[in-house]
């Protein structure tokens, strides 16, 4: 790869070369300082992946309760847990594949991952995820409409276009913006969560265990967890802006392993206090709102509903983030100019007005039900098949010819 990018990513890896050389030294008169400055960059190494990728996912079906709803509890509350697993453990997987390869092809953006690994053919994926952003962001101006309805009454339009107005906002000031709203918006998530599951199971918590100790059927909770991983692995090529500050293959397969976990634990927390309503939560539009009315605490039910809407502006912004920065690398290697702040608020209001428009016409309920597995089955076919086959052969022939040349 030549270009701006090349020449970013060449210092990068230089710096830290040297960097950890010089740390190595004995004697070395500022190794304190340097473990302080390793100490505080392990966040954005390890972890930063992993919750920038739990900030795409968790977009508007997850954090409302209706994906889960959709994929989880037609298998019954155990069946459920079975394909919450089943999906931690493909994204975990996949994930840590995806950050090898993307750190060995130097692959920070997109179009560059999918040249080093579908070749001529990258184009195929451009275009597939161009049309799935349109619709997942529906989803999340679906969900901000529905959330802005039940809590202040507003039209259904109204909190989707606050919602778009946000992220346009958050997306147009690039890399460091978008990663500060991922840590912040984190903290606010899990913490409510939490919160969530302790007043839960205070409240209702015999209804959880007699769900989970009556038997029902299980079937169907492999299809349902390979079809919910599949659409929503999109999220680990969203975020390759973020892996930049990988400096090791190790690190790159551990923050992939802990990519899983870290973004389905909440949905794994929710999906146990909704199963002390199986079935019938099943038909809420809004199972988190549900739930929020049989705690009877309009005061947390105001803060839960305004985590839902941190999280569609997290998810949302990620999943633009990704497109700015393919068209302003592109843009930077053949003009030799920055992408302006206004060219990257152009470029999402273009995107939101498509999604917007789709969240209108089509409705949550029916873009989650229809329009995700059919993304399933596309990303699966173009994405992980060819990673995890020619992908990591690739990989491993270019490990090969390295130890080759050493020898």
């Amino acid at each position: 790869m030549t270009g701006p990018l090349a020449n970013e990513e060449n210092c990068f890896f230089n710096f830290y070369r040297k960097e950890n050389a010089e740390a190595r030294e004995p004697g070395s008169h500022n190794r304190g300082t340097r473990r302080m400055a390793s100490k505080a960059d392990w966040f954005q190494r390890i972890l930063l992946p992993g919750l920038a990728f739990k900030a795409v996912v968790i977009g508007g079906g997850y954090a409302t309760g209706r994906e889960l709803a959709a994929f989880f509890l037609p298998s019954g509350p155990q069946g459920g847990i079975y394909a919450i697993l089943l999906s931690t453990v493909i994204w975990s997987i996949v994930c840590s594949a995806t950050f090898l390869f993307a750190l060995k092809t130097r692959s920070l953006d997109y179009k560059t991952f999918f040249q080093n690994l579908l070749g001529p053919f990258w184009p195929v994926y451009e275009v597939a995820y161009i049309l799935a952003l349109i619709v997942i962001v529906a989803v999340f101006a679906a969900a901000a409409g529905a959330v802005g309805s039940a809590i202040l009454g507003w039209p259904p339009i109204a909190g989707a276009l606050a919602l778009m107005a946000l992220i346009a906002v958050a997306a147009a000031w690039g890399n460091e913006s978008v990663e500060r709203l991922f840590k912040y918006v984190s903290v606010l998530l899990y913490g409510t969560y939490a919160a969530f599951v302790v007043l839960a199971f205070t409240r209702f918590g015999d209804r959880i265990l007699t769900a989970f100790s009556t038997p029902v059927p299980t079937s169907g909770w492999a299809v349902g967890g390979l079809t919910y991983a599949g659409y929503n692995i999109i999220g680990a090529i969203v975020i390759l802006p973020v892996i930049r500050h990988l400096t090791s293959s190790r690190e790159a397969v551990l923050a992939g392993a802990l990519a899983g976990p870290l973004a389905m634990i909440p949905a794994l927390l929710f999906f146990i206090c909704m199963a002390g309503f199986y079935p019938s939560i099943q038909a809420e539009l809004l199972p988190s709102d549900f739930l929020l009315a049989q705690l009877e605490m309009p005061a947390f039910r105001i803060l839960f509903q305004g985590m839902i809407f941190a999280a569609l502006l997290e998810s949302g912004t990620g999943g633009v983030h990704a497109i700015n920065e393919r068209i302003a690398h592109a843009y930077e290697r053949k003009h030799a100019k920055t992408f302006t702040k206004t060219a990257r608020f152009a470029v999402t209001v273009a995107l939101l007005a498509a999604s917007v428009f789709l969240a209108d016409r089509i409705g949550l309920v029916a873009l989650i039900a229809d329009g995700y597995r059919w993304l399933a089955y596309v990303f699966l076919l173009i994405y992980v098949l060819p990673l995890m086959t020619w992908g990591l052969w690739k990989l491993t022939r270019r490990t090969g010819s390295r130890e080759a040349k050493a020898a």
